[in-house]
């Protein structure tokens, strides 16, 4: 039982913070961001939050900075959205998975094309 509900609680956090990012935060040195994923311990202190930024690595970096100082900021107004005891405390890491996923697709197209399409 417990399970699901941590997982919902990622979810929802998941889907505000999308929101909060794109609308609330100001700062221009946030970049395109998606957030792919969110984990939650199931004590709920704590939410690994896992993005996807477009851009270079110092693009990349400027955001993770960026979206560092702005953790009070983001977890009042989660805090607002979602009903729980305490706000977990948010840790954001990068999603490698797409860009991992995108390299694949770019080196499979290319063999296919050295292969002569076949």
């Amino acid at each position: 039982m417990a399970k699901i509900r941590v997982g919902r609680v990622g979810e929802q956090i998941k889907k505000e913070l999308s929101q909060i990012i794109q609308t609330e935060l100001k700062d221009p040195r946030i970049g395109f961001i998606t957030v792919t994923g969110v984990d939650v311990t199931n004590d709920m202190s704590q939410a690994r939050v896992y993005l996807s930024v477009l851009g270079n690595d110092d693009q990349k970096e400027e955001t993770l900075k960026a979206l560092a100082r702005g953790t009070g900021f983001i977890r009042s107004e989660l805090g607002k959205r979602i009903r729980l005891r305490h706000t977990p405390e948010l840790l954001f890491k990068f999603d490698g998975s797409i860009e991992y996923g995108s390299r694949i697709e770019s080196l499979l197209t290319k063999i296919n094309r050295e292969n002569g399409g076949e």
